[in-house]
């Protein structure tokens, strides 16, 4: 039989995700929600949520007023009533009617407001990374535990149905074992320039934007979208997109806990701008034996935010995973494709079982109690290795690390780096820091 690329449409890979059957009396509960964050991923978000029956809007919140209305106008313009609107987010915490909460925030706020969201009783749909450093992720572990909230990690790969399909073969060892995987993130991004402080936007609350953050004069290259390249808001690339490849690469390695060790190397090679985080950056992971496996393994991060270039055309993210009887290539565009240990090119057996979307699928947890296909607690550790990869890269040495302790081996500099600064007696602090 001839070898054959397995292509498979975005429409087709969550074919199952909007659907609009109904298939039980229980999935007509109204389920009122709030969107915290009213950027375009926010927006969309909401959009695919709206999709499904007994889905109602309570209210959209963002300190841009300009944001939130167009937020709001879409939701009208979809067929649903308009949704309040609030600039702070406590307003949407005290609305006891609110059962769940989208946050779609800037990185800094993803902890500290899916925390306040668990604490005043909401499940919370938070998007990747889920934190914007080690301790805040596991803190918010810890609140969803304690207060007993479903929170879903915004790493829709977990529900993607190709990429269920191929992880599971790799499980069952269609290529060996699995001892190696590499992930890379391979775009052209945009040049972010210098700017200087200045006053913000009209209708823009940069005071409640900044939240528990250092507080920092307004600049223009600092705002929306560009405050993922700056450390206090941020989390670079590799928290950006990179985390979306980094838990594909985790999950098909077999690996459930944190590396042993981190090293990096990494710069701006590229761009002459404002920037704080690296254009180009590589990472390697290793995992030492465990409970779970006798073999040592390696998670290899590859990042380029300056070239369209990649492996194969049309991949520009994705991921290889080399095992002991071959190689397999694996993108969320819909490519898999398997080579066996003389790179003879076989095909991937059997067909993807149909899974509900990721919105849906948090839905379905808070209706009907399905497991999440990506809790918190993985999304803890997959968004953890974003934070190890760019404190690696920042103090430029490999690290040790202990994975029960989540802490780094005798080293204050690296350890302090696990938290962060934050503005003095803010009210968004996340308690345990």
């Amino acid at each position: 039989m001839t070898p054959r690329r397995t292509f498979l449409k975005q429409s087709a890979v969550i074919g199952t995700a909007l659907n609009s059957t109904v298939t039980n009396a229980s999935q007509q509960e109204v389920i009122p929600i709030a969107l915290i964050g009213c950027g375009g991923q926010g927006t969309n978000l909401l959009l695919n949520f709206l999709k499904i029956p007994g889905i109602k809007v309570q209210c959209v919140c963002d300190p841009d007023e300009k944001r939130a209305q167009s937020t709001a106008d879409r939701v009208i313009k979809s067929g649903h009533n308009a949704p309040k609107i609030v600039s702070d987010l406590r307003r949407v915490m005290e609305d006891p009617t609110i059962q769940a909460v989208i946050v779609a925030t800037p990185d800094h706020w993803h902890a500290p407001a899916s925390i306040l969201a668990c604490e005043s009783g909401k499940h919370v749909y938070v998007e990747k990374p889920c934190s914007h450093n080690i301790l805040e992720g596991r803190l918010l572990v810890e609140s969803a535990s304690r207060n007993k909230r479903l929170v879903q990690h915004g790493t829709q790969s977990r529900s993607m149905e190709l990429i269920r399909h191929a992880i599971s073969h790799l499980h069952q060892g269609i290529i060996g074992k699995v001892l190696f995987a590499k992930a890379f993130n391979i775009q052209k991004r945009a040049d972010i320039g210098h700017s200087k402080p200045s006053n913000p936007p009209e209708g823009f609350d940069y005071d409640l934007w900044t939240g528990p953050a250092p507080k920092v004069p307004f600049q223009s290259n600092r705002h929306h979208y560009t405050w993922h390249w700056w450390h206090d808001f941020g989390t670079g690339d590799m928290g950006n997109d990179g985390v979306h490849e980094l838990d594909i690469a985790r999950w098909g390695l077999g690996v459930t806990s944190h590396p042993n060790r981190v090293a990096a190397i990494g710069g701006k090679y590229y761009f002459d701008d404002d920037q704080q985080f690296p254009d180009t950056q590589n990472v390697l992971f290793e995992y030492k034996p465990d409970s779970q496996s006798s073999d040592p393994k390696q998670l290899m991060f590859e990042m380029r935010i300056w070239s369209p270039y990649s492996p194969e055309q049309g991949i520009e993210n994705g991921n290889i995973f080399y095992g002991t009887e071959g190689w397999m290539l694996m993108s969320k565009k819909g490519v898999v494709r398997i080579f066996d240990k003389k790179n003879k090119e076989i095909e991937l057996p059997g067909n993807p079982e149909a899974h509900e979307s990721h919105q849906m699928n948090f839905i379905e947890a808070i209706r009907n109690k399905k497991s999440l296909s990506a809790p918190i607690e993985i999304g803890h550790i997959s968004a953890s290795l974003c934070h190890l990869g760019n404190i690696s890269t920042r103090l430029g040495r490999s690290l040790e690390f202990n994975p029960a302790k989540e802490s780094f081996v005798n080293d204050i500099e690296a350890n302090a780096l696990l938290t962060r600064k934050y503005r003095d007696a803010h009210w968004a602090i996340p308690k345990g820091v």
